[in-house]
C-alpha cells in the first residue's frame, strides 16, 4: 500500500475499481458537470493526456489550442483564459468528490501551477473541511462537553457547571435538534460524544472582577473548529454571564440548522388554512422572479386577502410582489411605489411580530426610499424575529448592504440565506451578484454556473452570466448567455437592454442602435426602465444622453440604482462627477 500522503503516478498499476478513466467517465456524468460543456472538455483532455503518457506536455499553450480553440497565435500571457478555467475546473472537482463522489474509490486532484492530473485512492485523498451545517446534517447532534475553569484558584468549578447546564438548557429549547447527555470525564483528557456531529466546550478566566468566558464549536469526528467566541462578563453577576453565553451558542447553530424550519418565533399562524395555502402559492410563483411569474404571485395574494382580510403575510406578499413588479421594470414606479408601501404599513400594523412584514417594511425602506438606517433597524428586527427566515438574510445583504459597500457583510448574509433556502435561484444568482460587486469574477462565475445547474430555466442567472463574461472580456460568451436569458424571457425590456450593450461593447453599434430603437417604440406602450437606455448609452460613449437617462433612472427611484456606486456598468463613467452628485443625493456616500 502506498504511503499516507503520496501522490500515485498514472503509471502505477491500479485495481479496476481505481481506474481513472471510469473515474472520468463517472465525473463527466455527474450533475456537478452536467451543465459546463468547456471544463468537462478540459477535463477530458488532460486526463487523457495524462493516463497516454502526455502529462509532461500539458501546458498553457497546448491546452488553449486543443480545448479552447485559440489561434496559432494563441498569447498565454495576454490571455488567461486556461489559468481562469482551471480555477473554475480546482473549485469543480471539489464540490463533486464533497457531494456526489464522496465515496468515489479514486479522486482526480489538479494541483496549483500544473495543469497534469493525479490520481489518489479515496483513502489518501485529503479529507474535505465541512461547514456546520454539512456536519449538523449528518447526525442532527450536539454534545455539550467541558467548560474550563482557568483561574488561578480553580475555585470556579461551580460556574463552570452552571455555564454547561445553561448550555444544555438552551440547546435543547430549540426544535430539530439532538443534545446528547453526555458528562465529560473529570479527567484532563476528555473524548468528544463518539455520536455527536459536533462539540461545545469552553474555559473561564478570571481577572479582578472580571470573567472572561469563552466557548467553541468542533467537529465530533475530526476535532477541527467551526467557531470560536469569546466575551467579557461582571463576575458579580454570574447568572446574567451564564445566559449570555448559552445564547451566544445558540446564536451560531440556530441560522445553520434551526433555522430550517420556517424560524417564525413571533409571528402568529394563519387561522384560515385557505389563505395560508393562497399565501404560499404566491411565495412560490414570486421566486420565479419572471414577469408572468410575479404577475401569478401577485393574483394568489389578493385571492388570500380575500380569504382573510386581516391575514399580515398576505399583505406582505402583495406588497413584495408591486415592489418586484417595479424592480424588475414590468410596471412603472408610479404604478407600485404607493401600493406597495402602503401594503407593507398594512402588514406590520396587523402583525408587528411578523418577520415577513418587518422584512417587506425594510425592503420598501431601502430600495424606495433610500432610508439605509431605518431599513437596517427593521432588517435587523425582521432577523431578531425569525433567524430562519432566509428573505430577511437576502434582502438586508443586497437592498441594503450592498449599496453601503460592506460586502464582506453582505456576503455572509447570502450565504447564510443559502444555508436556510438552498433551492431558492434567485438567491443563487445573488450570490453571484455580490462575488461580482467585489470583483471576484471566477467565484462570480462559479456561483452563476451553479445558478444554472440548480435551474437551467432561471433567466436571470444568464442574464448575470453575460453581465460576467463581459466584465472577463469574453463577449462572444456574453452574448450567447444574454440570447439565452432572452429565450427564457422574450417579453423582458431588460433582457433587449442587455444584448444591446453587449452589442455595443463588442463594436457592433448599428445592432445595438436597431435594439435601442425598438425599446424606444415599446416604452410608447409599456414602461422601459430608463436604466437601461442609460448603461446602453454610456457603452456607446454618449455619456450626456447616458447621464440624461440615469436622472431619470433617479427620479423613478429605479431598483438599479442602488448599487450605483458599484455596479460595473457604470465604470466608464466612474470618474465623472455627475455620477458621484446622483450617489449623495440617495444617500450614498
Amino acid at each position: 500500500m502506498a504511503a499516507k500522503g503520496k501522490t500515485v503516478s498514472v503509471k502505477t498499476r491500479l485495481d479496476p475499481a481505481h481506474d481513472a478513466t471510469a473515474e472520468l467517465a463517472r465525473v463527466l456524468g455527474s450533475q456537478t458537470f452536467r451543465q459546463v460543456e468547456r471544463l468537462k472538455r478540459f477535463l477530458n483532455f488532460v486526463v487523457t493526456e495524462a493516463t497516454s503518457g502526455r502529462g509532461d506536455q500539458l501546458k498553457e499553450y497546448v491546452i488553449g489550442v486543443q480545448v479552447f480553440d485559440k489561434e496559432p497565435s494563441f498569447d498565454p500571457r495576454a490571455d488567461p483564459i486556461v489559468r481562469v478555467q482551471a480555477r473554475r475546473l480546482r473549485a469543480r472537482l471539489v464540490r463533486y468528490y464533497r457531494d456526489e463522489g464522496h465515496e468515489d474509490p479514486l479522486v482526480i486532484e489538479m494541483p496549483k501551477g500544473g495543469y497534469s492530473p493525479v490520481f489518489k485512492p479515496r483513502a489518501l485523498a485529503a479529507d474535505q473541511t465541512r461547514s456546520i451545517s454539512a456536519t449538523l446534517m449528518a447526525h442532527n447532534s450536539v454534545a455539550v462537553g467541558q467548560i474550563a475553569d482557568l483561574t488561578p484558584g480553580r475555585d470556579l468549578g461551580y460556574f463552570c457547571d452552571g455555564l454547561r447546564q445553561e448550555i444544555i438548557h438552551a440547546l435543547t429549547a430549540c426544535g430539530g435538534l439532538r443534545v446528547l447527555a453526555w458528562r465529560p470525564d473529570d479527567g484532563t483528557e476528555e473524548k468528544p460524544a463518539p455520536s455527536a456531529a459536533l462539540l461545545v466546550t469552553g474555559s473561564v478566566r478570571k481577572s479582578a472582577t472580571v470573567l472572561r468566558i469563552s466557548v467553541h464549536i468542533s467537529s465530533g469526528s475530526s476535532g477541527s473548529y467551526f467557531a470560536s467566541e469569546s466575551r467579557d462578563c461582571a463576575s458579580d453577576d454570574m447568572l446574567t454571564a451564564q445566559e449570555t453565553m448559552a445564547q451566544l451558542v445558540v446564536s451560531k447553530l440556530e441560522p445553520e440548522l434551526i433555522g430550517r424550519g420556517d424560524g417564525r418565533r413571533g409571528a402568529k399562524p394563519a387561522d384560515n388554512l385557505a389563505a395560508r395555502k393562497l399565501y404560499l402559492q404566491g411565495r412560490y410563483h414570486l421566486n420565479q422572479r419572471t414577469e408572468e411569474g410575479l404577475q401569478k404571485a401577485m393574483e394568489f395574494f389578493e385571492h388570500s386577502l380575500l380569504e382573510d382580510p386581516h391575514y399580515a403575510e398576505a399583505h406582505s406578499g402583495l406588497s413584495d410582489a408591486y415592489g418586484l413588479l417595479g424592480n424588475y421594470g414590468v410596471l412603472g414606479p408610479a404604478d407600485v411605489w404607493t401600493k406597495a408601501a402602503s401594503l407593507a404599513a398594512a402588514a406590520v400594523m396587523l402583525d408587528g411580530n411578523s418577520a415577513e412584514a418587518r422584512t417587506t417594511l425594510a425592503h420598501v425602506k431601502a430600495v424606495q426610499d433610500w432610508d439605509w438606517l431605518g431599513a437596517e433597524r427593521e432588517f435587523q428586527l425582521a432577523i431578531g424575529l425569525a433567524p430562519g427566515y432566509a428573505t430577511a438574510h437576502h434582502w438586508y445583504a443586497m437592498s441594503c448592504l450592498v449599496p453601503l459597500g460592506r460586502f464582506d457583510e453582505a456576503l455572509q448574509e447570502v450565504l447564510l440565506a443559502q444555508s436556510l433556502d438552498p433551492v431558492s435561484s434567485i438567491i443563487a444568482r445573488d450570490l453571484a451578484v455580490v462575488h461580482m460587486y467585489r470583483r471576484d469574477l471566477e467565484s462570480a462565475l462559479e456561483q452563476c454556473d451553479h445558478t444554472i445547474e440548480l435551474n437551467p430555466h432561471f433567466s436571470p442567472a444568464y442574464w448575470t452570466l453575460g453581465l460576467i463574461q463581459e466584465l472577463r472580456g469574453d463577449l462572444d460568451e456574453a452574448t450567447a448567455a444574454i440570447h439565452r436569458a432572452i429565450s427564457l424571457s422574450p417579453n423582458s425590456p431588460r433582457m433587449q437592454g442587455a444584448l444591446a450593450r453587449a452589442l455595443a461593447l463588442d463594436g457592433k453599434r448599428d445592432q445595438a442602435l436597431n435594439i435601442v430603437r425598438k425599446l424606444e417604440e415599446l416604452s410608447k406602450q409599456r414602461y422601459v426602465s430608463p436604466f437601461d437606455f442609460a448603461c446602453i448609452r454610456f457603452v456607446l460613449k454618449q455619456e450626456d444622453l447616458g447621464f440624461k437617462w440615469l436622472n431619470r433612472a433617479y427620479r423613478d427611484r429605479c431598483f438599479e440604482m442602488i448599487a450605483l456606486r458599484f455596479d460595473p456598468r457604470f465604470d466608464v463613467v466612474r470618474s465623472d462627477k455627475r455620477l458621484e452628485t446622483i450617489a449623495r443625493q440617495m444617500g450614498l456616500k
